[in-house]
Formats: structure tokens, sequence, C-alpha cells
């Protein structure tokens, strides 16, 4: 997927007054808050279990080496092959010779945001590969030409009019309207495909060093099929999902359902461990594990490391004002949202993807609920900071920073520059209450109005309050 992250201002502009796009975040935010929120206050456990959870991640990645080389040891002894690629293209040949070897002409695909990281699909079918998503979120915006917006509900953009639409288009039959039948045809549309692939393809939510098992969670079971019936099954995951034991895993499980869904846990839990065996009625062949680094390593020794603990929930998009109003496409590369902003300036650039660390408020919702308590506004915040040390700012922003510094290193004269401000404003925006245009903040009036304040500084409200008291 190539990025155009660099356009997130003119993007985000345009998302912002797509009113059909605004109607399905809308909609889709208060489902995914709500029911995470019902969730965890059932568990009275939840904040015990992401403290285990976050020591689990971070003594894997303490001793990463020896647990994935644990992991390729027992991958072998059960008949499988691991294949580790340290750029996206060594994972991409590494898939297409799999599928050369065994002449495959179609391959079913479970969700992996790792082979959207890659741009799998389109490698495949550059070699005459013919590539079906299975999940019925990546099927839509297959079809539809389309990149995934989110990382657990990749077509949540789209509205269920759209859908309609888009399937009585591309299929040719009767518009259906009600959500069961649209779900319906879509199941017809890929039964055929599933008995009929040479090769299957999943991601992995976790890896387990102990039993070389690998591990899906999904609402559909669509990657129980693709993974068991082709006679090939190839698992694209990256290098941090290890973790080193069953009994590790159920801790992680136990917070992932929750924090992405709402759920106890997803309707199927799926552990995958090594080819076909001589007893088994069913199932692969060969079974083939590609280990993608891309960059990871070199964040496990600097200051994005806590990023490596990240178990892909998409808790933190959910919650994130800017997410919840310009969606995921504006982002312009596979991770949206607050756990994006900080992975792709890592695995693009930060001079391609500079404005995704700007694009927050830091308001610190994404670091509330992150149930792997990684620091997203710190890591954010370290983004800004190589930005400004790299000379990549605007001169604008750089000097209005300059600028700004100066004064508020200036106690009094930043407190009198800040009261006479205030009171200008409020005697300008006494008539209206409220500012439709204001020069040097046009990136807020563009797309809302901007209160006009009351008269005084919250500074002087709080000393008259103390006051009070």
């Amino acid at each position: 997927m190539k990025s155009t992250s660099h356009a997130f201002k003119q993007q985000a502009t345009i998302a912002l007054h797509d009113e059909r796009l605004q109607r399905a975040l809308g909609k889709a935010k208060g489902g995914f808050i709500n029911k995470r929120q019902a969730a965890i206050d059932a568990l009275p456990v939840f904040g015990d279990l992401r403290k285990r959870a976050k020591e689990i991640k971070n003594h894997t990645l303490e001793h990463l080496d020896f647990y994935l080389e644990r992991f390729e040891q027992q991958v072998e002894k059960n008949g499988g092959q691991v294949h580790w690629a340290e750029k996206p293209e060594d994972a991409r040949q590494a898939i297409i010779d799999i599928c050369r070897s065994v002449d495959a002409k179609k391959v079913t695909k479970g969700k992996s945001m790792v082979s959207e990281e890659i741009a799998l699909n389109q490698a495949l079918e550059e070699v005459d590969v013919e590539v079906v998503e299975t999940d019925l979120g990546e099927y839509i915006i297959q079809l539809a030409k389309e990149p995934p917006s989110h990382i657990i509900a990749p077509a949540v953009h789209k509205t269920r009019e759209e859908i309609s639409d888009l399937f009585h288009d591309k299929h040719g039959t009767p518009r259906l309207e009600e959500v069961p039948e649209l779900v319906n045809e879509a199941r017809q549309m890929l039964r055929e495909q599933f008995i009929s692939a040479d090769v299957g393809i999943t991601g992995a939510n976790f890896l387990i060093a102990e039993t070389g098992s690998t591990i899906i969670v999904t609402n559909e079971g669509n990657g129980d099929l693709t993974a068991s019936l082709p006679k090939v099954h190839i698992v694209i995951t990256s290098i941090e999902k290890i973790v080193p034991t069953l009994e590790d895993v159920t801790t992680l499980i136990r917070l992932l359902g929750r924090s992405a869904t709402g759920q106890e846990i997803t309707s199927y839990t799926s552990f995958f461990t090594g080819k076909k065996r001589d007893t088994d009625i069913d199932g692969p062949e060969q079974f083939h594990v590609v280990l993608l680094d891309n960059g990871r390593s070199e964040m496990l020794g600097n200051e994005f490391r806590e990023m490596l603990r990240c178990i892909r929930c998409g808790a933190c998009m959910n919650h994130c004002p800017v997410y919840g109003s310009v969606g995921g496409h504006a982002y312009g590369w596979v991770y949206p949202g607050p756990m994006g902003s900080v992975l792709t300036p890592l695995m693009t650039s930060l001079e391609e993807s500079s404005h995704l660390p700007n694009a927050s408020t830091f308001c610190g919702r994404c670091a509330e609920v992150c149930p792997m308590s990684i620091p997203l506004p710190d890591l954010l915040r370290q983004h800004r900071i190589r930005e400004y040390d790299q000379g990549l700012q605007a001169p604008r922003a750089k000097w209005a920073l300059k600028l700004w510094a100066f004064i508020a290193k200036r106690p009094r004269l930043y407190h009198f520059i800040v009261s006479k401000k205030i009171r200008v404003l409020s005697w300008l925006g006494k008539k209206s209450g409220r500012f439709s245009y204001m020069p040097f903040a046009t990136g807020w009036t563009k797309s809302r109005d901007l209160p006009a304040p009351q008269g005084e500084t919250f500074l002087s409200a709080w000393k008259k309050q103390q006051g009070d008291v």
C-alpha cells in the first residue's frame, strides 16, 4: 500500500465534509466505546490483567531473540517451516516462492494487517495468483478497491446502503437491504472460493514459543476455513507477536476481545500447530510462518520500544476524537489512529508522515484505554521532537513556536498578553458568541467555529474562585 500520509490535511478535510462517512463513524464509535466499557465493568480484575499483560510483553521483548528461536524450533518439530523476512519485499518473495512451488492459482486470505503492510495482494496478483479476501469487511473493501480504514473493522467507513449497492453491482444479484441478507449473500459467494483455493493465508494475533502455535481470533470462522481447507497454510505475521507460553497468551486474549469489540472472548479463537498429522482427518499438508521485521528490531532499541507491546485491539482509535472525526483513510497508510501515528513514521518515514504525530489533541484517552498501557501521547511527542531536530517543520510553524516559547518562558509577559487578548476577543465575539474565521487559527475555523472567550483567563477565574472559598 503506497503511503499518502503527506496529504493528511487534505484527506482529513474531505473526510470532515463526507456526510455518509460521518454517519458511519458516528454509529460505529458509540458501539465500540459502550460495549468495551460494559465488558470491562463486568470484569473487576481487568486492571490486574492489564498489569500482568504488560509484564509478559516486557519480559518477552527483553528476551525476544530467545523466544523467536524457540518458536522456530517448535514449528519445525511440528513439520512446519519458518521464513525470516527483514523487509516487506523479503516477505512478499517468500510467499510468492511458496505459491509457485505448488503451482497455486488461487489464494484465500484471512484478515491480516501485516499483509497490508507488505502490499501482499498486489504482489500475488502481479504473478497471476488470484487473491480472495474472506473476512467480510476485507471482502467488502476488496470489491470496492479500497484499503481498510480500521484494524479490526476494515469496512467501518461503509454504510449499509453503500454495501447493498456494492453487492448489487459486483454480484449482479437483486439489491438486498437487511444485514443478515447481505451477510448470507457474501457467504454464498465465498463458499466456492474456500473449496477451490490452493493456498490459505492468515495473519496471527499471537505466536506461542512453547508450542510453535499461531493463534487467530475472529467472529466469522473464515480464518479456520482459510487455514484448514487448502493444502498449504501460510501465516504472515511480525516478530513482536511472540508470547512465551499458553498460560501467558490466555491473559492477553482476555484483554483483546474486551478492548476490541467488547466481547468476553471472540466467537472463534483458533490455534494452529504445524501441518496435518497422519491421524488428522483434514488440514494443510504444508505449514509456513513468515516472520516480518520491517524496522521492529530498530524499535526494540530506541525510545519507541513500548509500541511493540501493541496487540492491535483498536481501542485507541475507537476513543480518539481525531480518528472519530476523519476515519482511517485520512491517515494515508495501513495503521490509522494514535497507534498508526506512532508506527507509520517509523515504517515509512517521518518526512512522509510528519502530519500524523501532530494530528493529536494529546487528550490522553488513547493511553487510558490501551490494554497494554502504551504511553501513546509520549511516543507521539517523541516524533514531534524528532521532527523539530530534523528541521522538518514548516518555517512558519517553527517561528510561531519560537515566539510562543519566548513568551511562555516569561510568566508576567505571558499573562499580560493573554489577558489583553482575551478581553479583545470577548468584546469582538460578544454578539455571536463565536468566530467562524480567525487569522492564525484557520486550521480550527476551517471546519468548526471557535467559541468566544468570556472575558477572563482560566488563571484569573481560578484565583477568584479560591478567594470565594
